[in-house]
């Protein structure tokens, strides 16, 4: 089963949700942070035995002594990642998306899989959940490849919990796709609302099944709560704006570890997530 946490905006406490409903189950979690760009799910978990590994991406390497020139690379790149500039070609590795699209259509054999560091995928663990997150090196504007990677350690025997990036970009769509279950979490402010609609677009396009968790339930107004009564999509937990629950949340400690009933009340959820896909 694979449950993604998403959001339309960042700061609305998908981290908070992704982790403590990775600690709130008795069965095996495999947590996959895939906000790679900033991935903080570990500050919460605090893994142990934590092994790196560094992942790089194909990028094209052009023999000029081989090459025609003929241009068939630079018309199958729609990202302008090879380019043919007379008889020369030119390569812009920080553009290429991997798509090996120019090794394919180049009759001379001239061009080559080299490689480009992404960044570095990271797996530990805390008790039953086993979290693997991406560190997207420094610089890198390339994260769905990373992305790609992370979610290649989901596990067919765990609950896989997906700690997705915020907004609506690729990199969001990229680590939606395949999800059983959207939980996207929002802030009941008109900020939130307007994000909120946009996730809920991206998701039904994507037609994934969804559910709403309102963080600071008790700030703002009810017009989120509006929405979605008149999107038909359920709220499936609301998380008060208490005090206590900030002070957990700067300390590093998932709210289902400092708050009393919390941790129930994360497991209901996950039954009710169970319960709506079958």
């Amino acid at each position: 089963m694979i449950i993604a946490i998403a959001s339309g905006k960042g700061g609305t406490g998908k981290t908070t949700v992704a982790t403590s409903l990775a600690l709130s189950l008795e069965a095996p979690v495999r947590l996959l942070d895939c906000d790679v760009e900033e991935p903080n799910a570990h500050i919460f978990i605090r893994p142990e035995n934590e092994t790196r590994t560094t992942v790089t991406a194909m990028v094209p390497e052009v023999d000029l002594k081989r090459c025609t020139a003929c241009g068939a690379c630079d018309a199958i790149c729609r990202f302008s990642a090879i380019v043919q500039m007379g008889k020369a070609v030119l390569t812009f590795p920080e553009m290429c998306h991997s798509c090996e699209g120019c090794l394919m259509v180049c009759p001379a054999g001239a061009i080559s899989a080299g490689t480009r560091e992404l960044g570095e995928l990271i797996r530990g663990t805390a008790g039953s959940v086993e979290l693997v997150y991406g560190s997207l090196r420094v610089g890198e504007a390339m994260s769905p490849p990373l992305i790609h990677r992370v979610k290649q350690e989901m596990s067919d025997s765990r609950i896989n919990i997906i700690d997705a990036p915020p907004g609506t970009s690729c990199p969001v769509i990229s680590a939606l796709t395949g999800a059983d279950f959207v939980l996207l979490v929002t802030e009941p402010t008109p900020f939130g609302l307007n994000d909120l609609i946009l996730a809920v677009e991206t998701v039904r396009t994507m037609k994934l099944p969804c559910g709403i968790v309102i963080n600071r339930c008790d700030s703002g107004t009810d017009e989120t709560r509006g929405y979605a009564e008149r999107q038909g999509i359920p709220v499936m937990m609301e998380i008060p704006d208490r005090r206590d629950i900030a002070e957990s949340y700067s300390r590093g400690v998932p709210a289902c570890l400092a708050i009393p009933g919390m941790k129930q009340r994360f497991a209901r959820l996950m039954t009710d997530i169970q319960r709506k896909t079958g």
